[in-house]
């Protein structure tokens, strides 16, 4: 009798096992090399990545801050992403705000391009409003940090109302569709940009009223004596010299004339009787307004303005102190 031995002794079970893990070892010996495979091309891509990235931020650098690019996607870039072009007192200066002044004073002028002499007039020009535009940047960074130091705020609500009354600058009415168009094409600049440059105008404004107590002073000093000599505006403006600014209009204007809010004060007044006290709509100082004379249009006024010094004074002693420090060289270079 053949004895049997242990391998055919197998069930079918443990036969059909057996034959499982042989296919299973067999597939193996492709799946690794695979995993390897992948494994390199994450590595790859993630190399590649970062390559890419770093390119890219070498790029956008160097187009920043070394050839003073302005074009739209650098603008939009750093609208994201929070790069500063200057410090105003350790406070960053956004660059975006300084691309978005820059943009507004030159758009215009890029766009008539063809009636200036040539080439190095645009340079010079490019020039001269990169380096006003950053000033100016600097300037409302600091009247941001001062605002915060204060707790002075402007609401949405303030650049809201503001932005209503830009609608009707000059006394025509425009729809808010053909305001931005104007926007865009004389300024380059969208509804949004708009309304922040709305938003630090009004800031400003207010930290330079809040500041200046000398302005506070004079001011409450020719309300006193306008009060004492009949509303004498000559006998003020004589008395107080170069403290104060004294203007006539010589005649008619529109009541409205773009000029700080005189006229549209002074068309509220009957002749002879003057406003008191207020600030400028352009936030540059206060404003004492004498109606001579008016039609249901036009108005004829003598005016006082105290002018406010004490901001521009301390961005002076910033300035002196060496504590505004400048990432780029506006007037070198041109990459637009």
């Amino acid at each position: 009798m053949k004895l049997l031995s242990k391998k055919d002794k197998k069930t079918e079970q443990e036969k059909v096992d057996e034959r499982r893990e042989e296919v299973l070892a067999q597939g193996r010996k492709f799946k690794y090399p695979l995993q390897w495979t992948k494994h390199r091309i994450v590595i790859s891509t993630v190399l590649i990545a970062f390559v890419v990235i770093a390119v890219l931020i070498v790029g956008g650098w160097l187009a920043l801050y070394r050839f003073n690019m302005t074009d739209d996607l650098l603008f939009r870039v750093t609208k994201i992403l929070p790069v500063s072009v200057a410090t105003v007192d350790s406070e960053p200066v956004r660059f975006s705000d300084y691309l978005m002044l820059y943009r507004s004073s030159i758009t215009s002028i890029e766009r008539q391009s063809g009636q200036v002499d040539n080439d190095a007039s645009i340079d010079v020009l490019r020039a001269q409003y990169r380096r006003a535009a950053l000033t100016e940047a600097e300037k409302y960074t600091y009247a941001v940090k001062l605002a915060h130091e204060n707790d002075i705020t402007v609401s949405d609500e303030d650049v809201e109302t503001e932005f209503e009354r830009h609608l009707h600058i000059g006394g025509i009415e425009r729809s808010e569709e053909s305001f931005i168009k104007i926007v865009e094409d004389n300024f380059g600049l969208s509804k949004s940009e708009y309304k922040r440059m709305l938003y630090l105008t009004l800031l400003k404004a207010k930290v330079e009223e809040k500041v200046d107590k000398e302005a506070e002073e004079i001011a409450n000093k020719v309300e006193k004596m306008l009060a004492e000599n009949g509303n004498n505006y000559t006998a003020v403006a004589e008395a107080m010299g170069d403290k104060i600014v004294y203007e006539e209009t010589g005649g008619y204007v529109s009541a409205q004339n773009i000029d700080g809010g005189r006229a549209s004060e002074a068309i509220k007044l009957e002749p002879g009787k003057q406003s008191g006290k207020f600030v400028s709509i352009n936030g540059d100082g206060y404003y004492f307004v004498k109606l001579i004379a008016k039609t249901d249009t036009e108005v004829n006024f003598v005016s006082i303005k105290v002018p406010f010094t004490e901001f521009e004074t301390q961005f002076e002693n910033l300035k002196n102190d060496e504590k505004i420090s400048e990432f780029i060289e506006p007037g070198e270079n041109e990459g637009d």
